[in-house]
């Protein structure tokens, strides 16, 4: 089995805060990148606030807020997902290639399921209180 990749200096079996607080560091860096680069996160914010908004208004029940939140961070883990595909995809070729147009495309379809699902999970939610 291979090893992890480790820095210079670094025991990979060892346990280090200043690592751990490093990794949060990078994720945080990253979605700094995410929302200075990527034009759909601002939709995909305003929709998240409005779901939440619309949960508090609406009184939502606490299994409901559990749907929305799992509904509402699938698709933000496909989008960030779908990001880094489609940053690696362009690294390795900016020309076309029709194996990087299917990687490209599979993971576009996977942030399309995910905001099918949320706004399927959000009328189920919604839709019976907007209707009563």
């Amino acid at each position: 089995m291979e090893k992890e990749l480790t820095t210079k200096n670094e025991n990979p079996n060892s346990f280090s805060i200043k690592a751990r607080f490093k990794s949060f560091r990078y994720a945080f860096e990253g979605l700094n990148s995410f929302f200075n680069t990527q034009h759909n996160a601002i939709i995909h914010l305003l929709m998240t606030i409005a779901a939440f908004f619309a949960a508090i208004f609406f009184n939502v029940s606490r299994g409901e807020v559990i749907a929305i939140i799992l509904a509402v961070g699938f698709v933000w883990a496909a989008e960030l997902f779908n990001t880094a595909i489609e940053k690696l995809a362009d690294m390795v070729s900016k020309e076309f290639h029709p194996g990087i147009k299917f990687i490209k495309d599979v993971s576009a379809a996977a942030v399309f399921l995910s905001a099918i699902t949320a706004f399927l999970v959000g009328a189920i939610i919604f839709l019976p209180k907007l209707l009563a």
